[in-house]
């Protein structure tokens, strides 16, 4: 059997990573160049020229003196750990496959767990904002599931207590081979639920496979096609060679966090989540996740404490 060569990418090895981001220096001047990639332009008034007070690591405009700093207004901004030490934790989180608990980052990282936490909280939140502004299109498998464990003695299936609803959605190509896939926590599976979904998430004239349940008819209100297969409940449901992908993932996804976290709560899920969407849909192009990452965490806003220990909107 011939390799997968998407799964034996040499990805970015750690030695060319602290080479090439193994200081504050040198982390600094490439945050520079992916938040101003044409220059400077001052937050406050958009002017492109200003002067750089070294012993503060600060810029200051030349028309309207506004002070910033290359983090100031990103996912960065407050920090009190080196910059290196990001950009090595957002290394081990983009490069994992399976995931990274907070507690083995901070092992890795040297630092308390608490501010580990916090790291990998506002790394996650970045690879969920992005994901959420991409949209699936053309052939989609759909399909409902949860997470969370059962209570002895509680009910089975979709109404059972200490459940987290999450719809899972992954985009094929025309051979229905993997391309995208989306894993956002809904209140329930209700059609007027799913419709909002489907308008942020799926462009129309999307085709969309999914099993009987009805709310998915609701795809067809934003333009999308709707194939339905209907599969019926057990074992065998989970076979269907229509939703191949859909089961694999997700299969996957949490074989993966079950083996990776000790325990997540409910109110974190979509950022959990996410991580796992965010690495699948980049997986081509290994060693090109970190500065497209950084890329956009320069433009993600600030996440204090206060935010970070609240619930994620379902989607």
């Amino acid at each position: 059997m011939s390799k997968n060569m998407i799964q034996f990418q040499p990805g970015m090895s750690l030695t060319a990573f602290l080479k090439q981001y193994g200081t504050d220096e040198q982390c600094r001047e490439a945050l520079y160049e992916w938040r101003w990639p044409k220059g400077y332009e001052c937050p406050n008034c958009g002017h492109h020229s200003a002067c750089k007070l070294k012993n503060r690591q600060l810029y200051q405009c030349n028309r309207c003196h506004h002070q910033s700093s290359v983090i100031a207004g990103t996912i960065f901004q407050d920090t009190k750990l080196g910059l290196s030490v990001w950009f090595l934790g957002i290394y081990f989180i983009t490069q994992s496959k399976n995931g990274i608990s907070a507690l083995a980052l901070s092992r890795h990282l040297g630092i308390s767990y608490n501010a580990a936490w916090r790291m990998k909280h506002k790394l996650m939140q970045v690879m969920l904002e992005r994901d959420n502004e991409k949209p699936l299109q053309g052939r989609v498998e759909m399909d409902d599931s949860y997470w969370g464990g059962e209570r002895h003695g509680g009910k089975r299936g979709r109404g059972a207590e200490a459940k987290k609803p999450f719809v899972a959605a992954v985009q094929t190509t025309e051979d229905e081979k993997p391309l995208k896939m989306k894993l956002s926590v809904v209140v329930g599976f209700q059609s007027e639920e799913i419709r909002k979904w489907s308008q942020r998430h799926l462009l129309p004239a999307s085709t969309v496979v999914s099993d009987g349940l009805a709310c998915f008819n609701a795809v067809t209100d934003i333009g999308c096609e709707h194939e339905v297969h209907i599969v019926g409940s057990g074992p065998k449901s989970v076979e269907h060679p229509a939703f191949h992908w859909v089961n694999t993932m997700l299969g996957n996804v949490k074989n993966a966090m079950r083996g990776t976290y000790h325990a997540i709560q409910a109110k974190h899920l979509p950022r959990y989540l996410a991580e796992f969407h965010y690495r699948f849909n980049r997986r081509y192009d290994l060693p090109s996740i970190i500065p497209r990452f950084l890329y956009v965490a320069v433009r993600t806003p600030p996440m204090p404490q206060q935010l970070l220990t609240m619930a994620e909107t379902r989607w």
